[in-house]
């Protein structure tokens, strides 16, 4: 594996970028701060600009370790900050990555995160070196399987109490991956 850093990528829609201190607003009002955005994930909604701020200001430092990756969806045609993707988790041990995202709402449902995760996984596995990419979802967020259907990734199962909610609580994840061996040429 070749540790590289969150470079920036472009899929037909999308301009995948460093996210930036000053896109706190942005991240704040397009999905940071939507519960329903946030329902199924590990953390609750902010509850105002300063800790989406806080949290930027430790994410711009973590952009100087050559092992941080995430990106900012930025929608092309507006320049708009819509979104987020990035490596929640890895296991360097068998070359595996796990990766995590959310959308603002208003863009759900329009292919915007299949075409993020697809250009992410391809990174990842190609010019990293990974082995493997793998995401899961709480088991209602079937939107989320969706996403990972459509990237390519494998449904692998269930992990029963394989996570714990923001509350605190277990539940239940489906789990999907994607190999380097399937990545279509």
């Amino acid at each position: 594996m070749k540790q590289i850093g969150t470079r920036e990528l472009e899929t037909k829609r999308l301009h995948l970028r460093r996210i930036r201190a000053e896109d706190a607003e942005a991240m704040f009002d397009n999905w940071a701060s939507d519960a329903q955005v946030t329902k199924y994930l590990t953390w609750s909604p902010h509850e105002n600009r300063e800790v989406t701020r806080a949290l930027l200001s430790v994410w711009e430092k973590e952009y100087t370790r050559n092992d941080c990756y995430r990106w900012g969806l930025e929608e092309k045609t507006t320049g708009e900050l819509i979104g987020m993707l990035d490596v929640v988790h890895t296991e360097p041990e068998i070359e595996s990555a796990v990766i995590g995202y959310c959308l603002s709402r208003k863009y759900w449902n329009q292919g915007l995160m299949t075409e993020a995760v697809c250009a992410v996984n391809r990174y990842l596995l190609q010019k990293v070196g990974y082995n493997r990419v793998e995401a899961y979802h709480h088991v209602n967020n079937l939107a989320s399987g969706k996403v990972m259907h459509k990237s390519g990734m494998i449904y692998e199962g269930i992990r029963r109490q394989g996570a714990k909610d923001k509350n605190g609580n277990y539940c239940d994840v489906a789990v999907y991956a994607i190999l380097k061996k399937d990545l279509q040429p």
